[in-house]
């Protein structure tokens, strides 16, 4: 491999890394939004929901609901992938950056060790091929024949000095160029990865968007009371368990930072990836309500499970972290008195809702 074209090559990559790596944040699973209190329209001796006109065909309602929570429960679980990708795509980028700049530098430091060699080559042939020292050494003055020892001696170690980093130079040169190349075929990979998921998310989020459109005004409305009287249903039946008993601890200084930016975010829009200020996803919200109290945390839901400290849900405060669904796709914020805060999914605002009102998966604590 010529290790010149090696390098511009990957130089030349990683100035294509600048139109190739576009920041995008999380979407992770959807869930319903609060739930409405006892005593409220549509709580509890629902009717059978109606038949769904146009292209749902004989579907119940509750059946389209059961249907559009699933798709985007799916595109969460794809925009997960995505975002790994998306990460270790970035993370990719940076060591192909780093590897270039050492290739440059290597090259620059290769220059300059031959540069060195050659000069002490060209001071040997302008005296007969002898150095100083030994030259020194053959004259007939006992203090010049020690002291064209002592030189010849510094010269040799010098020689061998120049050569030996020159070796090191050229081998670590050529294990930049290889692991330049490793990392972008790597990163190609991820794009792959990133592409294909992206394609997933925007068909599964058509798909529900397209099937909820379909719905009469009505019909939407009273999704919205199916979703609802659901979560009702669930906290009403996560509170009759007694997990709500022991779960009276004081939030940390930071817990009550977060909670305070966390809430005050309620009534913005579900926005498919954003962290703010305009909107959120669901752990955009969470990431950025953290990263505002001075803890920063991953910023999907997946990987908030995977990397927080697990707490047993008796031992929740405010502050701490709710992940639902098996797959770890959706995020909310405990307050305390059973609430979180959270961002449902696409169409719906950031709002209040039982904590036992989704499938809970279990409990994380930034601040741990």
């Amino acid at each position: 491999m010529n290790r010149r074209h090696s390098a511009a090559a990957a130089i030349t990559l990683v100035c294509a890394l600048a139109v190739l790596a576009a920041p995008v944040q999380a979407f992770a699973a959807p869930a319903p939004p609060a739930p409405e209190q006892p005593g409220m329209p549509g709580v509890s001796g629902a009717p059978e929901a109606p038949g769904v006109s146009g292209a749902s065909g004989k579907k119940s309602l509750e059946e389209v609901r059961a249907e559009i929570d699933d798709l985007y429960r799916k595109a969460g679980a794809a925009t997960d992938a995505y975002l790994l990708a998306e990460e270790r795509a970035e993370k990719q980028s940076g060591e192909i950056v780093k590897l270039a700049q050492a290739i440059v530098e290597g090259q620059a430091k290769i220059a300059e060790l031959k540069s060195r060699a050659g000069a002490q080559a060209r001071e040997q042939y302008r005296n007969a091929g002898l150095p100083p020292g030994a030259q020194l050494m053959l004259s007939g003055d006992p203090r010049l024949f020690l002291d064209g020892i002592t030189r010849a001696r510094q010269g040799q170690q010098a020689a061998k000095g120049v050569l030996g980093e020159l070796n090191r130079t050229q081998e670590d040169l050529k294990t930049y160029t290889q692991d330049a190349s490793t990392n972008w075929t790597k990163l190609e990979a991820n794009r792959v990865k990133q592409a294909k998921a992206k394609k997933r998310i925007n068909a599964q989020i058509a798909a529900a968007k397209k099937l909820e459109s379909r719905l009469e005004k009505k019909e939407r409305a009273r999704l919205l009371e199916l979703e609802q009287q659901a979560e009702y249903k669930s906290q009403t039946a996560w509170l009759s368990s007694g997990a709500l008993k022991e779960i009276n601890r004081e939030a940390s200084a930071s817990g009550k930072e977060a909670v305070a930016y966390a809430t005050a975010q309620i009534g913005k829009p579900y926005g498919w990836g954003d962290e703010g200020p305009k909107s959120y996803d669901c752990s955009g919200l969470t990431s950025q309500a953290w990263a505002a109290a001075g803890h920063p945390i991953p910023r999907t839901s997946q990987e908030q499970w995977r990397q927080l400290p697990h707490i047993a849900i008796k031992d929740m405060r405010p502050g701490d972290l709710i992940i639902y669904f098996g797959d770890a796709t959706h995020v909310g914020m405990y307050i305390g008195d059973g609430a979180i805060v959270h961002a449902p999914r696409p169409g719906r605002n950031i709002t209040l809702a039982g904590a036992g009102s989704m499938e809970i998966l279990g409990v994380v604590r930034p601040d741990k």
